[in-house]
């Protein structure tokens, strides 16, 4: 049988059973990995019970640096009799299948194309450890420390991070390492270590990772430093998965970071609502009275605060929004990945309204662009939405380390002071007087008889004064059409990079790929491959939403453009459509929308199936599977 091969690049995967205590011994695995100094992308496949339903934990190992999903799986892992059939059929043709042997495994269960390896780490940690929770715990170590000797990890890093992990429980290192050290001299003793897939710290291929330091680090947590370092002292939610933990960061670093060091006294004030709408009204009163607020929630709360995002876009209220994407419609499956909120974050609301949207891709992103959304909302006068998903938000990805510039002034926008209010003449709140759209405001108490005015949801002239006249209303909305358009100017632009030279093409067709979020990691490798085969293809990752010209012209200059999302209805074609005028047969669809994220492979199949054809359609889909 012909074995897979390979030095840092393969894909492991450990089938376990929810609450069993599994992920702090699968993320000791990825942390040693990263310790070593090898790429790694470990994701968080699981359930949205508690306790008793499968789960998945996936490690893409790369020395290339890729850090999106490859699909396939070399090496499984699985402790989980609910899904073994399933996870063994997983496998690629030559990888390997590492199990507990307590039990015989049953014939049907049997390929002749892997290899396996049994360890009995039910009987082991019965025969070693006397409690019966702690041999349910410890079976997981036991399994780490047999995985570092088939895949050649440093053990002392290993007890390292244990020893980091259990800081001031000393009596649980002790446990701990000796159950590492079980597992690991049982697969010495037992198979030949390490496999031909392996580790080598001294084999590094991606100059980005190289030649700067990384860390491990979740978007959630980095959207919630931007919003600390962002200047945000309000924030307002109602608990929903997988944007909880956004709000559970701004909360911990707010207890160290705004806190008054006079009075002791907290510079801050987070509430959670009786639910997401009263939430989003709380942020749009803070905002008001000149705080700066946000809120965070997923699809089924972006729903709920359409109304007050509504309200917010008509009465100019600067608001800050980040939605961690999951599975829709409806409750959908709230623990899986997608990028299905595009459309609805586009034109949240009834009536004609454009939000601005920010698309992350990495948590260094994701600190970025929560300051810069702040920034964007009061320059603005509007609400800002930045695009996350739960595959970001919750799973831990290599990034630079956030950096931040210590001379950064909050840009607060078009604000009146009292001096300003004392020169001017006359002021009306909606009056736009430098012709971009954008109008002067006052905060609460500025002044004490000027800069009043009537803040409402309903028509209104554009001294604030309520008004059914057509054409005030008019004149309104279309004010605010031409602050959209001075937005543009103001979003982050496209991410433009250098084609990869072809020297032999198949296709005399100029072709492109559009891509955004969590989506570009697996695009850009997918563009790779398929630049390896003959098929040289152009890319852009989109990071904004009104969309920069240089999109438009992007587009128009080539002949097929692939549209690369996470959703099922193509929702960010149709927005690239509808926005920048583009005839259908321009953009094809690439999509999955099975809630794990999408991988290379699945991209690289969907273009090459698409270029079987005459002409740019949607092609047929093959949404994966966990």
């Amino acid at each position: 049988m012909k074995q897979i091969k390979g030095v840092n690049d393969f894909v492991v995967k450990f089938a376990n059973v929810n609450g069993t205590g599994s992920a702090s011994a699968n993320h000791l695995f990825a942390k040693a990995i990263f310790r070593m100094g090898v790429p790694v992308s470990p994701r968080n496949i699981f359930p949205s019970n508690i306790q008793g339903l499968p789960t998945w934990y996936e490690v893409r190992v790369s020395s290339k640096g890729y850090l999106g999903r490859r699909g396939g799986v070399d090496l499984m892992l699985c402790v989980n009799p609910q899904t073994m059939e399933d996870d063994v059929a997983s496998v690629e043709p030559g990888g390997y299948f590492v199990y507990d042997s307590t039990r015989p495994l049953a014939p049907h269960l049997k390929r002749d194309d892997i290899s396996y390896f049994g360890v009995p780490l039910t009987e082991m940690c019965m025969r070693e450890f006397k409690v019966a929770r702690l041999q349910q715990l410890l079976k997981n170590v036991v399994y780490v420390g047999a995985m570092a000797a088939l895949l050649d990890i440093n053990f002392s890093i290993l007890k390292d991070l244990l020893s980091d992990q259990f800081k001031g429980k000393e009596k649980l290192i002790m446990p701990n390492v000796h159950a590492l050290e079980m597992g690991y001299q049982f697969a010495q003793d037992h198979f030949k270590c390490p496999l031909p897939i392996r580790l080598d710290p001294s084999i590094n291929e991606a100059p980005h990772i190289r030649e700067s330091q990384h860390i491990l680090m979740n978007g959630n947590t980095a959207a919630a430093l931007g919003a600390i370092y962002g200047g945000a002292t309000v924030a307002a939610w109602y608990p929903i998965t997988p944007s909880t933990s956004v709000v559970d960061a701004f909360s911990k670093y707010a207890e160290r970071m705004r806190i008054d060091p006079g009075t002791g006294k907290r510079n801050f004030a987070i509430l959670q609502a009786e639910d997401e709408l009263a939430a989003m009204g709380i942020v749009v009163g803070a905002s008001w009275n000149g705080a700066r607020a946000f809120t965070a929630t997923s699809g089924p709360g972006l729903s709920l605060m359409s109304e007050f995002l509504g309200l917010a876009y008509f009465a100019e209220v600067p608001v800050v929004l980040i939605d961690v994407q999951r599975s829709g419609p409806s409750t959908g499956m709230p623990t899986r990945s997608q990028q299905s909120d595009i459309l609805a974050a586009a034109y949240a609301s009834h009536g004609d309204t454009k939000h601005v949207l920010l698309f992350p891709a990495t948590p260094r992103e994701c600190f970025d662009m929560t300051v810069q959304a702040f920034d964007l909302a009061e320059q603005l006068q509007t609400p800002v939405i930045m695009m996350s998903d739960l595959d970001l938000g919750m799973n831990d990805w290599m990034s630079p380390p956030l950096e931040w510039d210590d001379d950064y002034e909050m840009n607060r926008g078009k604000v009146l002071n009292a001096k300003a209010l004392e020169e001017a003449e006359s002021w009306g709140r909606y009056l736009d007087v430098d012709g971009d759209g954008i109008c002067y405001r006052t905060l609460p108490g500025t002044h004490p008889d000027k800069g009043a005015f009537f803040t409402r949801g309903s028509s209104k002239n554009e001294m604030a004064v309520y008004s059914e006249k057509g054409e005030d209303y008019v004149r309104n909305v279309d004010r605010l059409l031409r602050k959209f358009e001075t937005a543009k100017s103001y979003v982050p632009v496209p991410k433009v990079h250098d084609p990869i030279p072809v020297k032999k093409p198949k296709t005399k067709l100029k072709l492109g790929a559009l891509f955004f979020g969590t989506s570009a990691s697996p695009s850009y490798e997918a563009v790779e491959i398929l630049a390896a085969e003959g098929y040289p293809i152009d890319v852009m990752r989109i990071r904004a939403f009104p969309f920069h010209q240089s999109l438009d012209m992007f587009v128009h200059e080539h002949d097929i453009v692939f549209v690369i999302e996470q959703n099922r209805d193509g929702q960010m074609r149709q927005l690239i459509m509808n926005e920048c005028h583009i005839a259908p047969d321009k953009l094809t669809s690439v999509l999955n929308y099975s809630g794990t994220p999408i991988t290379a492979r699945t991209i690289a199949d969907q273009i090459r199936q698409a270029l079987k054809t005459t002409s740019a359609e949607v092609v047929a889909l093959h949404p994966e599977t966990t």
